[in-house]
């Protein structure tokens, strides 16, 4: 019988070489390249997430070490932080800030914020003209009175008339009772003057033609006082409300449209004007009237019309 135990013993050696491309050198390269690159972005995003205070007060520290852990620095308002070590303090927006860097935004100057206010008032009475003349063309028992309906922009703010035409009058003559047309036109009016926030002024007006006949002492200053105070109250059936309504006058002779024929019928005429705050406000002063608007207001003798404002042209409705 074979004896086992005297089998020669076969030692085998295997040899590891490199591993090529296989091997394991390039992943803890790559892995120290991607660690690297973990923390760059990390602290490009500390710098950026990192009050402006926060950065000069670091900076300070490393310039002057030893002044910072003896003094605590010159800082006004300390950290950002609410307690040392914590998290940041939402209710502030910035950091540690030096004094004498902080700088105040100066406050808008008043007359910026007039300016814009004028601009915005301006905007909104264009936008109402151009309601209106939309309302007046869509309705066709309007439309074939346009062309007596004229709208501006003045300094008072936007002006819009209600003229008489040749064979066309908007009362009964020598009196203040309105014409049915006239009535539809001063309701559809009323109900687009609710659209804004500014207050209304009325004035009634006539021609140069004195008044013939009626009670003694009746003249065209009645006359005129007479048929603003009949339009206000068309306006206001038509849907403005009362409180809207800030001055009813009327002018009678003294301010003509067409000043090289006083007999004109345009003259005659109904003048409703939205005014801007500013008139409204020289209205309320006491024995104030709006700066250089002569429109619409008393005086001691014959007053012109209101400017329009440049580049705003007066249109008449067509």
């Amino acid at each position: 019988m074979r004896d086992d135990s005297q089998q020669p013993i076969v030692v085998k050696r295997i040899r590891k070489g490199g591993g090529g491309a296989h091997g394991g050198v390039w992943k803890l390269a790559y892995a120290d390249f991607v660690t690297a690159m973990m923390a760059f972005f990390l602290m490009m995003w500390l710098l950026g997430s990192t009050a402006q205070g926060d950065l000069e007060g670091i900076a300070e520290h490393f310039r002057t070490p030893i002044k910072f852990s003896m003094q605590g620095g010159a800082e006004d308002g300390g950290s950002s932080r609410v307690l040392q070590g914590g998290g940041d303090d939402l209710s502030r927006s910035v950091g540690q800030v030096r004094r004498g860097d902080v700088l105040e935004r100066p406050p808008a100057p008043v007359e910026d914020v007039l300016a814009r206010e004028r601009r915005t008032e301006s905007a909104r009475l264009l936008d109402l003209k151009g309601r209106i003349e939309a309302i007046i063309e869509a309705d066709p028992a309007l439309r074939p009175f346009k062309n007596q309906i004229l709208m501006d922009i003045t300094l008072e703010g936007l002006r819009i008339q209600l003229v008489d035409e040749q064979n066309r009058p908007m009362f009964l003559s020598g009196s203040a009772i309105l014409q049915p047309y006239t009535r539809d036109l001063l309701r559809a009016i009323g109900r687009a003057l609710n659209d804004v926030p500014n207050r209304v002024s009325l004035s009634g007006h006539t021609d140069a033609a004195p008044y013939a006949g009626g009670e003694r002492g009746f003249s065209n200053w009645e006359l005129s006082s007479n048929r603003a105070n009949t339009s206000r109250r068309e306006l206001l059936a038509g849907g403005l409300d009362n409180g809207k309504v800030l001055r009813v006058v009327g002018l009678a002779d003294t301010i003509h449209l067409n000043r090289d024929d006083p007999l004109d019928p345009a003259n005659r005429r109904i003048s409703i004007i939205v005014m801007k705050k500013q008139a409204e406000e020289a209205i309320r002063s006491e024995g104030g009237g709006a700066p250089g608007a002569g429109a619409d207001g008393p005086g001691d003798g014959p007053v012109a019309p209101p400017a329009a404002i440049p580049g705003s042209p007066s249109t008449l409705i067509r």
